[in-house]
């Protein structure tokens, strides 16, 4: 049964990661050429994310989803406030802290590394600080039945308004960690949590979206106060160009490094889950024998998954970013950035784990009313607009918050027109659309177009791109709702119609 599991997760996978790799092979044939090593490298990193994709999924499934449901209905059922408020604080910041993307981004910002003795876990704590705080905030929303839409203007308004605090160079970097920390090792946890919590209410369903909402914009604020505290300005990036190899033992000792650096890395991310998953087995006696075994069987899948995935990203296809960033940007002025941005934005999207994850749970919840397909389509749509966005500004050095600003207006406002539920699952969109493919190869070609554009506004033009990636879905998703509750408005207009027509016929 496994087998057959794994082996159609695995063809899905090759599904959504088969057109970017065939976009990537047109481009490297024709515009893009790739020197032999990098090619060798790229084949490798595809084979891996399609098989460590498919692993991810079917552990997630089998695993992290189910504990989450099960802890966030027994800390619901528990009916005390304050053990809600303080374990949902303590779940953050362990599913946040060594979140695989939020340690690129880290790398990424050596002015707050030199202030402290802490370094760049200055930025992952104040990250997971955030993420516990908001994470706590969104389960109290649940419990007390808070309008969603209402503590999401007011903590848009407040970072938008701390951002003017703040040097400009700190912003695209201060937005960004809003995406990269709902990554493939939070999102599954965070969401099956809400489902969990929203379960034991019989209305409950569209509460159970809207919890990673709430964890992306925590991120945001906190590193925005970071930044005013510690005063940061002249942010700089120092462009290190990535490995190249000959041949292909070179490829294969690349990769081997790989696999060792983030089996550490993954490891790391799941025992603080799974040490907190026994400690709450061990109180509560909620999960029996046999499902604790398929679990852990999930565990080991979701490990080896995570692993294979996020080494075919960054070992294969973050070096092919940079060198197609580059290639592009010296030909034709770079204004080819726009159109092959858009094409990567429309097919990446599909390509993340954590999308798979929320789509599912979305098609399960809304009981088919809402399918997977929709909300892939919507979000293919919303991340090519967004890449094209994030390239048209490297292009013209508009500053973002002339498309952040007016970006987040329209979705706030678009919350008083949608289904409530349709907005929870927008704002979660935005979070798990912006993974680890954004970060190891959309954002790399990003800084190597502006490297050869404007290397001096690495910080400013290039980051950014996560940043985009989290908003247009916020906006494309609800529109799909407006459409949804259109549709749902017109079929019960056309059913009471029958109704009235089959009483009539009755009567005479």
């Amino acid at each position: 049964m496994k087998i057959k599991a794994l082996r159609d997760k695995i063809v899905e996978s090759l599904t959504s990661i088969l057109p970017i790799a065939l976009i990537i092979l047109i481009l490297s044939a024709t515009v893009t050429p790739l020197d032999a090593g990098t090619f060798v490298l790229f084949l490798a990193g595809v084979v891996l994310l399609i098989v460590g994709m498919g692993m991810f999924t079917l552990g997630a499934d089998m695993s992290l989803l189910v504990i989450g449901e099960n802890i966030g209905t027994a800390m619901t059922k528990s009916r005390n406030v304050w053990l809600i408020a303080f374990l949902s604080f303590i779940i953050g910041i362990i599913v946040t802290i060594a979140e695989p993307d939020l340690q690129i981004l880290a790398a990424q910002v050596p002015s707050l590394a030199s202030e402290t003795p802490l370094g760049n876990y200055l930025l992952i704590l104040t990250v997971a600080v955030g993420v516990g705080i908001f994470l706590l905030i969104a389960m109290l929303r649940i419990v007390f039945r808070i309008r969603l839409s209402w503590l999401l203007i007011g903590f848009y308004v407040a970072a938008f308004v701390l951002s003017f605090f703040v040097s400009k160079d700190f912003w695209a970097v201060s937005f960004d960690a809003g995406g990269v920390t709902t990554g493939p090792m939070t999102v599954p946890f965070i969401i099956s949590l809400g489902v969990g919590v929203s379960s034991i209410r019989k209305d409950g369903e569209s509460d159970s979206f809207g919890l990673v909402a709430l964890s992306s914009v925590g991120p945001i604020i906190a590193v925005l106060i970071l930044a005013i505290i510690f005063k940061v300005e002249n942010v700089a990036y120092t462009v290190t160009d990535p490995v190249s190899v000959a041949t292909t033992q070179g490829a294969a000792m690349e990769y081997l490094r790989g696999f060792g650096h983030y089996s550490a890395e993954v490891g790391i991310a799941i025992a603080p889950i799974v040490v907190f998953f026994l400690f709450f087995q061990l109180i509560t006696r909620s999960i029996y024998k046999r499902q604790l075994v398929r679990i852990f069987i999930g565990f080991l899948y979701t490990f080896v998954g995570l692993v294979l995935f996020l080494t075919g990203a960054n070992v294969g296809f973050m070096p092919v970013g940079m060198e197609i960033g580059k290639t592009l940007a010296s030909k034709w002025g770079g204004w080819l950035l726009i159109p092959v941005g858009m094409l990567l934005g429309y097919f990446i999207v599909a390509a993340e784990p954590a999308v798979h994850v929320l789509n599912k749970q979305v098609e399960r919840l809304s009981v088919g009313a809402i399918r997977a397909n929709a909300m892939k389509t919507g979000l293919c749509i919303g991340v090519c607009v967004s890449l094209g966005l994030a390239m048209m500004r490297i292009l013209t050095g508009i500053n973002i918050m002339w498309i952040l600003i007016p970006g987040y207006a329209l979705a706030l406002i678009l919350t008083f027109f949608t289904h409530p539920m349709f907005t929870g699952i927008a704002f979660d969109s935005g979070g798990v659309a912006s993974g680890a493919l954004v970060s190891s190869f959309v954002l790399p070609m990003a800084i190597g177009a502006c490297n050869v554009l404007r290397p001096e506004a690495i910080m400013t033009d290039a980051f950014g791109c996560v940043a985009f990636v989290a908003l247009t879905p916020l906006i494309s998703i609800q529109i799909l709702g407006i459409l949804y509750k259109h549709k749902r408005k017109k079929i019960q207009r056309t059913f009471l119609t029958v109704n009235d027509r089959i009483l009539m016929y009755e009567v005479d």
